[in-house]
């Protein structure tokens, strides 16, 4: 059953010792506003964690597959979608412009119904046989650091090597240097929005919701790693609207969480150094259509 109410949402997360992002295009660095020195993460990034957590916990089986995952063949899940709705022969078109025929339509809400990444973050699926785009209702920003971050460089050395000629060359050494990017600590703010007008297109249920919740809470606990060091969801505010276009403002709630470093002269090296203001849960003040649901912090 899609929502009948629209949410908005805000995501606290933190990383000790650890690279939350890397940037490809900075040899792998993490990712910083270059004016301000805040940390970034991208919104792919953490849907990329919300994926794996879904994937994970319940068995890659429908309706809970993941379309974009490591390794997958796009086309071929667009297949299976015309193979699904008994449309096997459209496959068999030459004109891949047309590929697909009208079926189209038809063969988006089998992806919608089986992938739980297509009807919550929406696709595009029109490459090889045609199954429409989705527009999803979940939508998330990128993260920011609440202060600026510093990202340290640190030199690392493995006692093995790839190859027997990298091992004579080295006489028997056999040490092989790299390097290793981490920010010592970071506490990083993210906002999300899900459209109940947009959910009944994909079918994203209220089932779905708290999936979705599940997996903000849970996600860093299993996306552990070495470089990305310790991470852990601190808060997930959620602002539940009584009607499904919104009784406020996004903004005006999430201006109603307040995060501060406590010294902002003082390096911050864990959660204790920030102060997080949050209403009580339940009915807002000054917004008597809004509750507010604690579910972190």
């Amino acid at each position: 059953m899609s929502l009948n109410h629209r949410y908005d949402f805000v995501l606290l997360f933190d990383v000790k010792d650890g690279n939350p992002n890397g940037d490809p295009d900075a040899g792998n660095l993490p990712r910083l506003d270059a004016e301000t020195g805040h940390g970034l993460v991208t919104d792919v990034c953490l849907k990329r964690k919300v994926r794996n957590y879904v994937g994970m916990s319940h068995g890659e089986q429908p309706p809970y597959e993941i379309y974009v995952k490591e390794k997958a063949v796009l086309n071929k899940q667009h297949e299976r979608a015309y193979v699904g709705i008994g449309k096997e022969e459209l496959l068999k078109s030459d004109d891949k412009k047309r590929k697909g025929g009208g079926a189209v339509d038809e063969a988006r809400q089998w992806m919608c119904k089986n992938f739980f990444d297509v009807r919550t973050f929406g696709a595009v699926m029109s490459t090889g046989v045609n199954c429409g785009q989705v527009r999803g209702p979940v939508q998330l920003t990128f993260a920011r650091s609440v202060s600026p971050v510093v990202a340290l460089e640190h030199s690392i050395t493995r006692m093995a090597v790839a190859t027997e000629a990298e091992a004579e060359k080295q006489g028997g050494d056999n040490r092989t240097m790299g390097r290793k990017f981490t920010i010592p600590y970071g506490l990083y703010r993210a906002h999300g929005f899900v459209s109940a007008h947009l959910s009944k297109q994909t079918g994203f249920s209220e089932d779905d919701l708290t999936l979705l919740w599940e997996s903000l809470k849970n996600m860093f606990d299993h996306d552990r790693s070495a470089a990305r060091g310790e991470m852990s969801t601190r808060g997930l505010y959620v602002f539940c609207h009584e009607g499904e276009l919104g009784d406020a403002p996004a903004h005006s709630l999430f201006d109603l969480v307040q995060v501060k470093q406590n010294d902002p002269d003082m390096p911050a090296r864990g959660f204790g150094d920030f102060s997080v203001t949050v209403p009580p849960a339940g009915l807002l003040d000054g917004f008597p259509r809004v509750t507010l649901e604690r579910i972190v912090g």
